[in-house]
């Protein structure tokens, strides 16, 4: 049956609240469930082996289907677009789908999350597509440790270029999300921050979260910004900066000697669900409300079934409007329940 879409102007007012008064206004958009590495917090080799399935061509959303998606969610309030994975590289023509959501209406950033290898091949284009900024994942620059971090791949010269060409090409602000895990990375966590002040480039260090099943987190490798900040504070003075919206995630900081800007993502000792505006839409074409959620609404099946844009902006709007979600803030009692379902894996949503 051929679908009914394009029926719902854009221009109409129709922003959904959840039942914490949270309005959706960014979605992350996950192009590609494949990765090329192997980051034991993410995609453990001993899981995701050379036998595992991932999603077939047919079953991850076509380049029409996110944008004809991406539109109606801006016609119900959202403003930024972020295209995660997996790893997003990996989708052949991604500048193609670049181009088509910077070209809606209502949408005013359009930004990018990669692990950095396939970026020196790929900035200059992207960013001739529209694409307005980037964010790498870096967790260490100590080579043997980045090793161990993603899956045993030599590939940090690689991620560095990528960087290098990502900055030449004016992907800016970019971005590094750096994850510390006690005893693992966080030894180097200021090398980072030396390796990037002055640059431009804006470091993220994220605390260590239980996303997914198969990660093996523990409270006890979660280092806390608090213990991070007073380390660098330390070496060289901090001065905080407001937020640049409201729900931004990260607590921002200035060099004191206008070294440029760092910040800290700190979902476990300083949850943020109060203002979280983020919805996620998996390769496989589902929405989510949480980067915890067990259970996503699938839009694909209706989608290729024929429904209207209508009869899917009723679906989002309806999910988003039930949203009760605060995992971050009720970690422990969640976690402690027996019937704890199994999250999401982050590789079907990205970060």
């Amino acid at each position: 049956m051929p679908s009914k879409e394009s029926v719902v102007p854009i221009t109409r007012a129709r922003e959904p609240r959840d039942t914490l008064a949270r309005p959706m206004r960014d979605l992350r958009i996950s192009v590609m469930d494949r990765c090329n590495f192997r980051c034991p917090y993410c995609m453990p080799r001993e899981k995701y082996h050379d036998s595992y399935r991932f999603l077939k061509t047919a079953e991850r959303l076509s380049f029409d289907e996110i944008v004809r998606l991406a539109r109606l969610f801006a016609a119900l309030g959202v403003r930024k677009l972020r295209i995660t994975g997996g790893e997003p590289l990996l989708r052949a023509n991604l500048a193609d789908l670049v181009g088509e959501l910077t070209a809606l209406t209502g949408i005013d950033d359009v930004a990018l999350t990669t692990n950095g290898v396939l970026l020196s091949k790929y900035a200059s284009e992207l960013k001739a597509a529209g694409l307005a900024r980037v964010t790498v994942s870096l967790d260490s620059i100590e080579p043997a440790i980045f090793r161990r971090l993603c899956g045993g791949f030599d590939e940090l010269e690689a991620v560095l270029d990528g960087i290098a060409h990502a900055g030449r090409a004016g992907l800016t602000p970019l971005k590094i999300n750096t994850v510390i895990q006690r005893g693992i990375n966080d030894a180097g966590a200021l090398d980072i921050a030396a390796r990037f002040r002055g640059t431009g480039v804006v470091v993220r260090y994220i605390e260590y979260m239980d996303v997914g099943n198969r990660n093996d987190w523990r409270p006890e490798l979660v280092v806390p910004s608090a213990e991070l900040h007073a380390r660098i504070h330390a070496r060289w003075p901090l001065v905080p900066l407001d937020r640049n919206y409201v729900g931004e995630v990260a607590q921002r900081y200035a060099y004191a000697d206008g070294g440029g800007e760092i910040g800290f993502i700190s979902s476990i000792s300083q949850p943020f669900c109060g203002d979280c505006s983020r919805a996620r839409l998996s390769s496989d074409g589902a929405l989510y409300t949480c980067l915890f959620a067990a259970h996503g609404l699938d839009l694909r099946a209706p989608m290729r079934a024929g429904a209207s844009d209508e009869e899917l902006l009723d679906l989002i709007h309806g999910r988003w409007s039930a949203r009760i979600d605060r995992y971050s803030e009720l970690r422990a009692s969640i976690r402690a329940s027996a019937a704890q379902e199994p999250k999401v894996e982050m590789n079907y949503i990205g970060g």
